[in-house]
């Protein structure tokens, strides 16, 4: 079965960003930083090193309000600016993978998360496996049996990979994956700014969720006197319908989103290694010149006065 693989692009930029910093920040000799590119190249060579996709694709967010923005106002209102220190690098990161020849996908209006659920059920239609790169744990609501989503975390100063599919989210949740859009609704996320049902956490929603199996059901069983909520509990929930309802629209990912793309566009193609070379050379990310041996792979695509001149680089 082939691949595809799609990468949050955002997140994985901010991961990398924070793993890199302080005496280990990398910046160029006129001080701009390259930590987060430098990072987030190391994470794409390991996936691809170890999945070989035979489809790439990378999703980043836009400026601008989205459809969550003009539902609710407050979405995402308690969110900090990007640091500027990262905000410069996503041009660079996004350059970089245009001479890499790896398609960026991106669209007004909606979310890196509404890319990669509408690419993976692309993918899935065609008949591939997915894989999508992301450190936001929202997405596993779009697990299945073909779509696996891989989280890296760090431990012990190692970088690991949890992979969870429908199989393990239903392990470690005891629901399906398209529930925990459920589970969202009545928990709401802090991070977001998504209120949910003031005073419902996680281990209460989760419980509901298996109980219940949706928020439409919960409440058709609580109005026909046929739950076993009790106290302050029914009474939260009975008193906040529209915010569950609410909450579960702005956490669900668009899996609709109209996007041109297509596998054709995805394909992992060869790089423009001149490029690579030469913005490689900017970044003096000299380790990844030699790894894959840049000088001489350019060198075919090049004169032998840029060849000399590559050469005195290293």
């Amino acid at each position: 079965m082939k691949k595809l693989v799609l990468i949050d692009g955002n997140s994985i930029m901010n991961r990398a960003f924070y793993g890199i910093m302080g005496s280990k920040a990398l910046t160029t000799k006129d001080g701009k930083y390259t930590n987060a590119v430098y990072g987030f190249l190391a994470i794409l060579f390991k996936l691809i090193e170890d999945e070989n996709p035979d489809y790439l694709g990378v999703s980043f967010d836009l400026k601008g309000p989205t459809a969550r923005h003009k539902l609710y106002e407050g979405y995402k209102a308690n969110r900090k600016g990007m640091p500027n220190e990262l905000a410069e690098q996503m041009p660079l990161i996004k350059e970089v993978l245009r001479a890499m020849n790896i398609d960026i996908v991106e669209k007004e209006g909606y979310e890196g998360d509404d890319i990669i659920g509408t690419l993976s059920k692309y993918g899935e239609e065609k008949g591939l496996e997915v894989i999508i790169l992301s450190g936001d744990r929202d997405t596993f609501q779009l697990a299945t049996d073909q779509v696996k989503i891989h989280i890296p975390r760090t431990k012990a100063g190692k970088t690991e990979t949890e992979i969870y599919d429908r199989k393990k989210v239903q392990e470690v949740y005891g629901i399906e994956p398209k529930q925990l859009i459920e589970v969202k609704g009545l928990q709401g996320d802090t991070s977001d700014n998504i209120p949910g049902v003031p005073g419902i956490g996680e281990k209460t929603a989760l419980s509901l969720i298996q109980k219940y199996e949706t928020i439409e059901n919960l409440y058709k069983k609580l109005e026909a006197g046929e739950s076993d909520l009790k106290g302050k509990q029914k009474e939260k929930i009975e008193d906040n319908k529209e915010l569950a309802f609410l909450s579960r629209t702005l956490g669900e990912i668009d899996t609709h989103v109209p996007i041109e793309d297509t596998l054709e566009q995805l394909k992992v193609e060869e790089w423009d290694k001149p490029k690579v070379l030469e913005i490689f050379k900017e970044l003096n990310f000299k380790r990844y010149i030699d790894r894959f041996n840049l000088i001489q792979e350019a060198g075919s695509q090049m004169s032998e006065v840029e060849v000399r001149k590559n050469r005195r680089f290293i």
